[in-house]
């Protein structure tokens, strides 16, 4: 091809030159002679010079060390054409040694070498002068020199220069400096297109490689595909893939194609000219892994536009796909899960991969993909991974498959990849089958929440969108919240609800209030403070949305302490259970403690906190309690007897009993009430029986009454002594948390919890609503004593229930006296 460089061969340094018209033959005196005012010398010296380096690279090394390099990049400039022609052979061929190389960048010579690139210059200073640059632009600094001083335009204008030299050597600079993308953008505007495909008519293979792997880097930009395809682009493609005779350049010329398939006016293109058939039959070439890799790459990028997937279901693609899912390459595997998962988007087309009948009826694509889940290869298991999300994405059959092909046990060990596209993808697929409870049950067995406690801590958006809409699938059973919250889940997931990304705080709100259905969770994600930062989404405009809504309703339902502070009502439905408190009404934006936070608090002045306590000790008899109790350790009220606490002896013997034997700290637990106890035993036994539901509410608000100290005038109110009643239990308590069964002098807000209490225990109907000012009130739903009107049932009325001053009085609801209740 062109001119042949002649062999380089290994020649000592003190090799002499052949006779010369000149005085020396040591490679030092030529050397000198460089800087000779003869131009004559200058001619032969330069001569010399080149042909004593073409003889390798040892000679070129010597000529460094003897200085010839400052001097031979002046001479490149010499006025004299034929000193300007050999000294540019000379540096050209030196310029090959990666020495020389390094020396060359040190002198700034590439503004000189592209001025030597003129088309005034002849042929064999434009081959000498691309090839030293050709070895200079592998360097990145070298190739910005070599842009930034205008190389790209005549360089451009040497690939149509009918030496194969100059050609090759040009491609190979260009080549190098569109590995940066303003270069790629320059190769287009200076008019590089044309010329470029004109070369891929070359008689020389390497000018054809050249050529097509410079247009697979320009071609990445959508206005150089449009002039590609104007300028017939795809036509000089096929004409190469048509032709057997040039099966080396098929695999590139494949790559270019990719590329522009990215455009859906170049598919229209290529498929009126019959190229989708013709990428077909390369998709089956067989053991040139190369050509099947570029080829079923093309089918992905047609596969990114709706209308070309219609096109390729056509020509039954699928079946192809499935069995390149076969061969061993990780490439063609890899390309061919990626066309896969965009084949996927179109839905006959996930019937075909899920139907082993279509392919084969022992090939099924679905399992196929799922095998590639178990490869070496980070890439196979990333394209595997989004085939399958794809695949299963609102289709409960597709899910199925991938279950019964055992997808589901290996896609929760891609939840601790390192990938973060494998993880999203992975969590998406489990997402979509967890839809089903038989899949979720089996996804749930084989860790999957504990593996995607990570997952939720990611910085990366599409995990987090993903992992949390995975988890929201997941945790709709009791046993993944209690895992999700015993393997550390629940705190990151609390924090997600900082994020400002819409579908991430989407989706964990959506978790959230999924997870808030158990009250163990509710409660540990509100110590995290998901309260507050609900609290704070809510009164955002930008951020509230009908799932952060939700989950804060949620939230409140499942922790009935906390929905009580902060709403100030609880309906009916909300049934409070032990564990209870009444903390008081809480600021917005204010955590709200835990019961245990409270307890272990020093005694301090604030209001107490009023706890709820049914449960029974198994060794506590209630009523022998109740009836060994001394009043005179307690206040002297007729119910004295009930608030009292343990006689001293039990409360020794207790004292014993806890007394530690090594320095843990025992768990905390809540303070007995068998005060409480007996209030409810009381309710059951009297107030249940009875048959009227006004008879029951009357009965049930004399005993709270009766309990809490009796009627108090409202004249007297402030006689009443509940305050230092109060003080006096903290005291003796040493604790501010109080069980509501020890207070005997309590006012509107204690016997309205009271009231309550009791009646969610014995399941009758009724409201707690906090006042201002300690007021409480509770509201019940009844039917009027004359509830028929011309045979028709009214319906029932709301009452507020007196328990201070008329006890078992029913105020109606919206009437002076019931107003007159709930305010001072």
């Amino acid at each position: 091809m062109g001119k042949k460089v002649k062999k380089e061969s290994e020649t000592p340094c003190k090799e002499t030159f052949e006779a010369l018209p000149v005085e020396g033959k040591t490679p030092a005196t030529v050397v000198l002679l460089l800087n000779s005012p003869e131009e004559d010398i200058l001619i032969k010296a330069c001569e010399a010079i080149h042909l004593f380096a073409e003889k390798g690279d040892e000679n070129k090394v010597s000529l460094l060390g003897l200085g010839a390099l400052e001097p031979l990049c002046q001479l490149i400039s010499h006025n004299n054409k034929l000193v300007r022609r050999n000294a540019v052979m000379a540096l050209g061929i030196m310029a090959v040694n990666g020495d020389v190389k390094t020396a060359l960048k040190k002198i700034d010579v590439i503004p000189s070498i592209i001025d030597k690139l003129s088309l005034e210059e002849d042929t064999v200073v434009h081959e000498f002068a691309t090839l030293c640059l050709a070895s200079l632009s592998l360097d990145f600094v070298c190739k910005v020199q070599i842009f930034d001083n205008m190389g790209l335009p005549p360089l451009i204008q040497l690939l149509s220069s009918p030496d194969p030299d100059v050609n090759k050597n040009s491609l190979e600079i260009i080549f190098n400096l569109v590995q940066d993308f303003k270069c790629r953008i320059a190769v287009h505007e200076l008019g590089g297109i044309p010329p470029l495909l004109e070369l891929l008519k070359s008689d020389f293979p390497v000018i054809q490689h050249l050529a097509l792997e410079t247009l697979q880097n320009v071609t990445t930009d959508k206005d150089t595909r449009n002039t590609f395809r104007e300028e017939q682009g795809f036509e000089k493609l096929m004409d190469i893939l048509n032709n057997t005779d040039l099966s080396d350049l098929h695999a590139d010329a494949l790559h270019v194609v990719a590329n522009c398939l990215s455009d859906s006016e170049s598919v229209q293109l290529i498929h009126k000219g019959g190229g989708l058939t013709r990428l077909m039959d390369f998709l089956l070439t067989p053991n040139v892994p190369e050509i099947q890799a570029n080829a079923v790459k093309c089918i992905a990028r047609v596969a990114q536009n709706p209308e070309n997937r219609s096109l390729l279901h056509e020509e039954n693609v699928e079946k192809v796909l499935v069995e390149l899912l076969s061969v061993a390459d990780i490439g063609v595997k890899t390309f061919t899960c990626q066309a896969v998962a965009a084949m996927s988007l179109h839905l006959a087309s996930k019937e075909r991969f899920r139907d082993p009948g279509y392919i084969n009826i022992h090939i099924s694509g679905i399992p196929a993909v799922v095998q590639g889940l178990s490869s070496d290869s980070l890439k196979l298991r990333e394209a595997a991974t989004q085939a399958l999300s794809n695949l299963t994405h609102n289709n409960h059959l597709c899910a199925f498959a991938v279950y019964e092909a055992g997808g589901d046990e290996v896609l929760v060990q891609q939840l601790y990849e390192s990938c973060s596209r494998t993880v999203a993808n992975a969590a998406a697929t489990l997402g979509n089958m967890a839809r089903q409870e038989v899949i979720r049950c089996s996804i749930l067995t084989h860790g999957a929440i504990e593996a995607l406690v990570e997952p939720l801590k990611s910085t990366d958006t599409q995990v987090l969108v993903n992992s949390t809409l995975c988890l929201a699938m997941l945790v709709c059973d009791t046993e993944a919240r209690a895992e999700l919250q015993n393997t550390g889940g629940l705190q990151p997931l609390v924090n997600l609800l900082r994020s400002y990304h819409k579908e991430v705080l989407h989706n964990a709100c959506l978790a959230v209030n999924i997870c808030a259905s158990d009250e163990p969770t509710a409660v540990e994600m509100c110590k995290f403070g998901a309260m507050e930062m609900l609290q704070e989404i809510n009164q955002s405009v930008n951020r509230k949305s009908i799932s952060s809504e939700l989950a804060m309703i949620s939230l409140l339902n499942s922790n009935l302490s906390v929905k009580y502070s902060l709403t100030g009502h609880l309906a009916s439905t909300d049934i409070i259970n032990d564990g209870f408190y009444d903390a008081g009404k809480a600021r917005a934006g204010q955590r709200i403690l835990t019961l245990e936070e409270l307890s272990k608090q020093p005694v301090n002045q604030h209001r107490p906190i009023i706890v709820v306590n049914t449960t029974e000790e198994e060794t506590v008899d209630v009523s022998e309690e109740r009836q060994s109790s001394n009043p005179s350790e307690t206040d002297t009220s007729s119910k004295g007897d009930r608030r009292t606490p343990r006689k001293k002896k039990d409360s020794d013997k207790q004292k014993d009993e806890i007394q530690p034997e090594s320095p843990t700290e025992k768990p905390w637990k809540m303070m007995d009430d068998v005060s409480l106890q007996v209030l409810v035993k009381e309710a059951k036994e009297s107030i249940l029986p009875l048959n009227d539901e006004r008879e029951q509410c009357t009965s049930l608000a004399r005993l709270v009454s009766k309990a809490m100290g009796g009627a108090v005038e409202m004249e007297k109110l402030h006689e009443f002594p509940w305050v230092l009643h109060l003080s006096e239990l903290k005291f003796q308590l040493q604790s501010n948390v109080i069980p509501i069964g020890m207070i005997s002098r309590g006012i509107y807000c204690h016997r309205a919890l009271l009231f309550k209490c009791l009646a969610d225990c014995i399941g009758m109907s009724s409201t707690l609503v906090r006042g201002e000012y300690n007021r409480a009130w509770n509201e019940v739903l009844l039917f009027s004593e004359d509830s028929t009107s011309n045979g028709r049932v009214s319906p029932p009325r709301r009452y507020i229930v007196d328990l201070m001053h008329q006890p078992g009085s029913l105020l109606e609801a919206n009437t002076p006296a019931a107003e007159q209740y709930q305010t001072i």
